[in-house]
C-alpha cells in the first residue's frame, strides 16, 4: 500500500468521531511505528486530525456541536434509546430529565404518562406543553443557547432542595477509565448535580460517545445505576462498560438486551 493510499484510510477511519491509536495502525497496515507517526504527522499539518499521546482524534474533537448538529446524528438510534429508557418509568414516578437529543427522544414517548417530569431543557419542557396528564417542573437558571440548557447557581441550588425517583443524563463522551464528560465547565456542575438529585442514576448515550473523552468531567462510570446506549456499540466497549456498570442495549427493532 502507497503512503497517500494508508493516509486515506486514516483519515476515513477519523472520520467516524473516535480517536485511532499508533498501536492498532501498525497492527492493520504492517508497517512500523515511525511511519505510522510520520503518516500522522502529515495530516495533522493538512488539519486532517490532531494528534496525540499514542495517537490522534478529529481536528474538531472536544468541541461542542449545535443542538441541531446533535439533532440529525444517529436520530433513529437515539429514538430506539428514548423508547427503552421510557419503558423503565412507571406511573407515579418524578423523573429528572437532562438537556440533551437523546433525552428529547425520551420525553416523546413519556407524553400522556401519569407522572412529574422536571427539566433544564426548554426544548424537553415544550414536549409536554400540551399534555394534560405531565406536570412539568422547569428548572430555573442561565440559559445556554447552544443546547438550549439552564446551568449555573440557580439550577444547581434547586437541585440541592430535591430527589427524584429517576435521573436521566445526557453526556458529549463517555470514557472507561475517566468517566463521563462534556466541553462545558458549568454544564458539568449542573449534569453532576442532577446525578446526585436521582435516586436512579441512569445514562443514555448513543455509541458515537463511546471511547470518547471530553474536558471536564461529570462522573465516574460505577457513581451510575445505569447505561443505556444503541445496537452501534462494539461488543469490546459493552464488556469494557459491563466492568463498571450495568448496561442495556437498544434496537432500532424495540429489541433490548
Amino acid at each position: 500500500m502507497f503512503a497517500e493510499e494508508r493516509r486515506a484510510a486514516i483519515v476515513s477511519k477519523i472520520k467516524s468521531g473516535a480517536p485511532i491509536y499508533v498501536a492498532d495502525l501498525v497492527q492493520e497496515f504492517g508497517v512500523s511505528e515511525a511511519t505510522i507517526r510520520r503518516d500522522l504527522a502529515v495530516l495533522e499539518k493538512m488539519n486532517l486530525l490532531k494528534r496525540t499521546h499514542g495517537g490522534a482524534v478529529p481536528p474538531n474533537y472536544g468541541l461542542e456541536p449545535t443542538f441541531q448538529e446533535k439533532e440529525i446524528q444517529n436520530l433513529n438510534l437515539k429514538a430506539a434509546i428514548g423508547k427503552l429508557a421510557a419503558s423503565l418509568v412507571k406511573d407515579g414516578e418524578t423523573i429528572l430529565l437532562d438537556a440533551g437529543t437523546t433525552t428529547l427522544q425520551l420525553a416523546s414517548n413519556l407524553r400522556g404518562r401519569r407522572i412529574t417530569v422536571a427539566t433544564n431543557c426548554i426544548d424537553v419542557a415544550n414536549v409536554f406543553l400540551d399534555d394534560p396528564h405531565v406536570e412539568v417542573w422547569l428548572l430555573g437558571g442561565i440559559l445556554r443557547k447552544g443546547p438550549r440548557s439552564l446551568v449555573g447557581f440557580l439550577t444547581n441550588e434547586s437541585l440541592h432542595k430535591l430527589r427524584f425517583d429517576k435521573a436521566f443524563l445526557a453526556a458529549n463522551a463517555v470514557d472507561i477509565e475517566f468517566g463521563v464528560t462534556t466541553p462545558n465547565m458549568t454544564e458539568a456542575e449542573t449534569k453532576r448535580q442532577m446525578l446526585l438529585a436521582g435516586k436512579e442514576k441512569i445514562l443514555v448515550v448513543d455509541h458515537s460517545k463511546l471511547d470518547m473523552q471530553g474536558l471536564c468531567k461529570i462522573c465516574d462510570l460505577n457513581e451510575l445505576d445505569l447505561l443505556i446506549t444503541d445496537e452501534g456499540a462494539e461488543e469490546r466497549q459493552i464488556e469494557q462498560l459491563k466492568k463498571k456498570v450495568r448496561v442495556m442495549i437498544a434496537f432500532e427493532g424495540g429489541d433490548r438486551r
